[in-house]
C-alpha cells in the first residue's frame, strides 16, 4: 500500500486555520467531503471524535493522526494538514502538533486502515520526512514529498 494513492492534493490543506483539535479535525473532515470523499459527514466526525476523546493521538515529533472507523465513509480516505499555528493535541509528549493526518475507513475494512496506519507512522519517523513536510508550503510539495519519501523507502 502506498499512501499516495490514497491522498490527493485536494486532501491535503495548507494552512489549516483552525486553533484547536476539534475545530482542526472538523476542518480536515469538511476538506474530504469537499472533495466528495464522504457518504456521512456528520457520522465520520463523530467518529473521529469520539475515538479522540478515548485516548488522543497526537503521538509526539508534533504529530497526530486522528483516525475512525464508521459507515460515513465507503473507502479508506486520508487528509493532512498543516496548521496555521501548532495545535494543543493533548499529545503523549506534551508538544503541540504543527502536523496531523486524518485517516477514515469503513467498518469492515480494518486491514487496510492499520496498514495505512503502520505507513503513517513508518514515514514520519523519518527527520528528513518531517522536515520537508514542514518546509512544504503547498499541497502539491506535500504529496511530491509522500511520494518521494515513499520511492526512498520502497528501494531501500
Amino acid at each position: 500500500m502506498r499512501l499516495s494513492d490514497i491522498l490527493k492534493v485536494q486532501h491535503i490543506k495548507v494552512p489549516l486555520l483552525a486553533k484547536n483539535k476539534k475545530d482542526a479535525i472538523a476542518e480536515m473532515v469538511r476538506l474530504l467531503s469537499d472533495a466528495n470523499e464522504v457518504k456521512d459527514t456528520q457520522v465520520l466526525l463523530s467518529s473521529v471524535l469520539e475515538r479522540e476523546a478515548t485516548r488522543t493521538t497526537g503521538i509526539g515529533n508534533g504529530l497526530a493522526i486522528p483516525h475512525g472507523k464508521c459507515t460515513g465513509v465507503d473507502h479508506l480516505v486520508m487528509a493532512l494538514a498543516k496548521p496555521e499555528q501548532p495545535i494543543d493535541f493533548e499529545s503523549i509528549d506534551g508538544r503541540p502538533v504543527d502536523l496531523i493526518v486524518l485517516l477514515a475507513s469503513p467498518p469492515d475494512q480494518t486491514g487496510p486502515h492499520i496498514q495505512a496506519l503502520a505507513r503513517i507512522s513508518r514515514l514520519t519517523n523519518v527527520e528528513a520526512f518531517r522536515q520537508a513536510i514542514r518546509e512544504a508550503t503547498t499541497p502539491e510539495q506535500i504529496l511530491d514529498a509522500v511520494k518521494s519519501q515513499e520511492d526512498a523507502m520502497a528501494s531501500s
